[in-house]
């Protein structure tokens, strides 16, 4: 049996033995929604291992509501309308309580018509572009004002950046963040002649005229900054022909939306040193909360095992659930959710997180720099920054707002004072 399997394995043991005292009559289930194969299995097995030592915990704390939790996971295989009939199952098969599930915005666009119809309930762990909101899930990753935002505002105010770069993969949370980013920039005095767009498809390898075009773009001496949503193995491709073409952090800094530990994890990260990263969470956060939490983790997983911005997320989401749970006296999923509102619970890098009536969190904003062993320097942090379903950028978001607790809608516009209801079609 390989490593990962005798720790997974262990980690559920451990579960279902925390759990023997227990109710017999009584089973809480949760449902685990990540791809453990395929293109993305990299990762959102340490999403779904993580979820896996947070019930083994839960179960030795007594459960919930004096019931044994059961983690029911299923394989979406990174296929993204498998995870429509994956989370179908998942609710009408298997009948759990809760779903924690998904990374990509195409994967749970293509689950959110199912939770809806069926009344799920899906805690949503990762970075992603807002201009949505459910009743049916709890936005537990950044919004653009978490992330791409403050990010931005540190390479205008801190690094003096005058042109920028804003290099994506071909999706919906790439194309939709710079979308914004845009008219952020603009509404700052950045031209439009300043602004460099550019997508490539997943698993992109040739960056040599992408990084030639970006060095380009400050032949007039300008500072130029890269913001960078690429995704997944693309990027070892993008740095190494940056390095290849002299160009360092102090020539062009990188800020990346979509790299953290897991995705230097067993890198080599010469050509990294320097770049930056913007996210709620670094494991290098020096706060006994985290200081705990790492311990465990290698404890359970090994080692070599590093945490990450989204398994924070599902922390903080998970015991948010559970705490509403005991709230409520039920894992029903409308008592469940009118409970979420106002739940406050430790993040790891400090202060408290809050859940707000549009189903985002409040949390700080970091910016960390690579470091030669694959950990971030932390070297800016805010206080907590409300999450924001729709952005203040584009005009015809600017105009709506997500309130579930008193509203009773998540796209209310405050002009015509009217509410869509269908949330699907977003």
């Amino acid at each position: 049996m390989s490593f990962f399997k005798k720790t997974a394995a262990s980690v559920l043991a451990l579960g279902l033995t925390a759990g023997a005292g227990l109710a017999a009559d009584c089973t809480i289930k949760v449902g685990v929604l990540h791809s453990l194969s395929g293109t993305m299995a990299i990762s959102e097995t340490t999403l779904k291992d993580t979820m896996l030592m947070l019930v083994a915990d839960q179960n030795e704390k007594g459960g919930l509501l004096g019931c044994e939790l059961e983690a029911v996971v299923v394989d979406p295989a990174s296929d993204w309308p498998l995870f429509a009939e994956k989370a179908r199952e998942l609710l009408t098969v298997h009948e759990v309580d809760v779903i924690f599930g998904n990374w990509t915005s195409v994967s749970r666009k293509s689950v959110l018509p199912v939770i809806e119809e069926l009344n799920g309930l899906l805690f949503y762990p990762v970075q992603y572009e807002g201009e949505e909101s459910s009743k049916n899930v709890f936005y537990t990753g950044a919004a653009p004002n978490q992330q791409a935002i403050p990010a931005t505002d540190y390479f205008l105010e801190e690094l003096g950046v005058e042109k920028f770069a804003l290099l994506g993969t071909d999706y919906v949370y790439p194309r939709t963040t710079n979308n914004i980013l845009e008219s952020y920039l603009k509404g700052k005095g950045i031209a439009e002649d300043d602004i460099f767009v550019n997508y490539t498809p997943f698993g992109h390898s040739d960056w040599s005229k992408i990084v030639a075009d970006v060095v380009a773009l400050g032949a007039d001496g300008k500072k130029v900054g890269v913001i960078s949503t690429i995704n997944g193995d693309a990027n070892i491709g993008f740095y190494k022909e940056l390095a290849a073409a002299g160009i360092s952090a102090d020539d062009i800094p990188v800020v990346a939306f979509s790299v953290g530990e897991e995705e230097l994890s067993g890198l080599d990260t010469s050509n990294l040193v320097g770049h930056l990263a913007a996210w709620n969470y670094f494991q290098s956060a020096d706060t006994e909360a985290n200081e705990a939490f790492v311990a465990k983790w290698k404890e359970v997983m090994g080692e070599e095992r590093v945490t990450n911005d989204p398994m924070e997320a599902h922390y903080i989401g998970f015991n948010m659930w559970a705490n509403a749970v005991t709230a409520a006296g039920t894992a029903d999923v409308d008592a469940v959710r009118t409970a979420m509102y106002g739940q406050e619970f430790p993040n790891l890098t400090g202060g408290t997180a809050v859940m707000l009536p549009n189903h985002h969190l409040a949390k700080p904003v970091l910016i960390g720099e690579i470091q030669e062993d694959g950990q971030f320097d932390i070297i800016s942090a805010t206080d907590p920054v409300p999450g924001d379903a729709w952005t203040d950028f584009l005009p015809e978001s600017a105009v709506l707002m997500s309130d579930w607790k008193d509203l009773g809608c998540g796209m209310y516009n405050t002009e015509t004072k009217t509410c869509v209801q269908t949330l699907s079609n977003y």
